[in-house]
């Protein structure tokens, strides 16, 4: 297990909680809202056997003014985000405090974690080749991520009920469509993996 992430792509306070960006503007997703549960007790057991949880953070860096830098498309999709959501270092950037604190978190600005980032980095630094991949959205963020994973030649597992859309329909079709990318598994299955030695 010493070679394992549990990598938690942007479950984050802004995305998650009620009082957070996306709770304060209606976009609650029960699907979402039920990932950090279902994703405890999986980060427990990575932790516990010798792995380490690493979680990703959807960033939105301040501008000029204070404004924060949002790519054209996502201003457009999510036209609510306003100065102060998703600030570096800010309650809505975090890890959910049900599965925090990570014991690495990498700060991204788009879709892929790998992107501009120090994931890649953090991860060999720490001898880790396997990643079990959970979060959100499995259309975005984590779709992204899984198929760079792969191309870096990581041995990425899917966490399928360890991700979550805006609807379960766009779950699903994302799900499918990384299957021919690399495992996909449930969280059930993985943890009696790792309970097996």
């Amino acid at each position: 297990m010493r070679d394992t992430a549990l990598l938690i792509v942007d479950l984050q306070n802004d995305f998650v909680h009620p009082d957070g960006a996306y709770g304060r503007a209606g976009q609650a997703s029960p699907e979402i809202a039920a990932l950090p549960g279902r994703v405890k007790p999986l980060a427990d057991l990575v932790r516990q056997k010798g792995g380490v949880v690493v979680s990703t953070q959807f960033t939105l860096v301040p501008g000029r003014g204070g404004e924060p830098m949002i790519a054209p498309h996502l201003k457009k999709l999510r036209p609510f985000l306003a100065s102060g959501d998703f600030a570096p270092g800010s309650w809505g950037n975090q890890l959910v405090d049900e599965l925090g604190p990570a014991d690495f978190a990498v700060e991204k600005i788009a879709y892929n974690a790998f992107y501009m980032t120090r994931l890649d980095w953090v991860l060999r630094k720490n001898d880790i080749t396997r990643l079990l991949v959970c979060g959100i959205v499995t259309n975005g963020g984590v779709a992204t991520t899984f198929r760079e994973a792969h191309v870096r030649e990581f041995d990425a597992i899917l966490l399928e009920d360890g991700c979550g859309a805006f609807s379960v329909e766009t779950h699903r079709t994302a799900v499918d469509a990384l299957r021919p990318v690399g495992r996909v598994a449930s969280i059930a299955e993985i943890s009696a993996e790792i309970e097996a030695g």
